[in-house]
């Protein structure tokens, strides 16, 4: 999960091309997860896109698929997922965020992590608020920061 990458510089990348992925499952959440990571990638001069999935299992395989398009440089993964009487939480948190790190790994894409997971709604409305944690924010600032360095790396700044 992204953090807020204090201590670092925000990226200033004109130009990049970053799509957003939402598994709009709650939609007050997700609102404010989007408004945090869409500010955080216009500050840094980005082209934004946005997509809906249905649910955060959905979301590695929107990535996968946006990545064979070439039309993106970097990804952002929104979504929430809470806590429950069954064990599908485990499986929907463990498996997207398994999902976005192994593509990330495998192919080198930066992706910004911004899914959610927590035990209620108002552990999840703290964390998405742009005026609080902002987690929204920082999974934009953290595909932003892979993308920089994978630029750099590339030789490209």
């Amino acid at each position: 999960m992204a953090g807020a990458g204090e201590g670092l510089e925000p990226p200033r990348l004109p130009g990049a091309r970053v799509l957003v992925v939402e598994a709009r499952y709650y939609a007050g959440i997700n609102a404010m997860l989007l408004a945090g990571a869409v500010a955080a990638l216009e500050r840094a001069g980005a082209v934004v896109e946005h997509t809906v999935v249905p649910g955060a299992l959905e979301i590695p395989t929107a990535v996968a698929l946006a990545h064979r398009s070439g039309r993106f440089d970097a990804y952002v993964a929104l979504g929430c997922v809470i806590r429950g009487e069954t064990s599908h939480y485990d499986l929907v948190a463990g498996e997207s965020c398994r999902g976005l790190t192994d593509l990330g790994v495998r192919e080198g894409l930066p992706i910004g992590n911004g899914i959610l997971t927590v035990e209620n709604e108002r552990q999840a409305e703290v964390r998405a608020d742009p005026n609080g944690q902002d987690k929204g924010g920082g999974a934009a600032l953290a595909a932003l920061h892979l993308l920089a360095l994978k630029r750099r790396l590339d030789g490209e700044i």
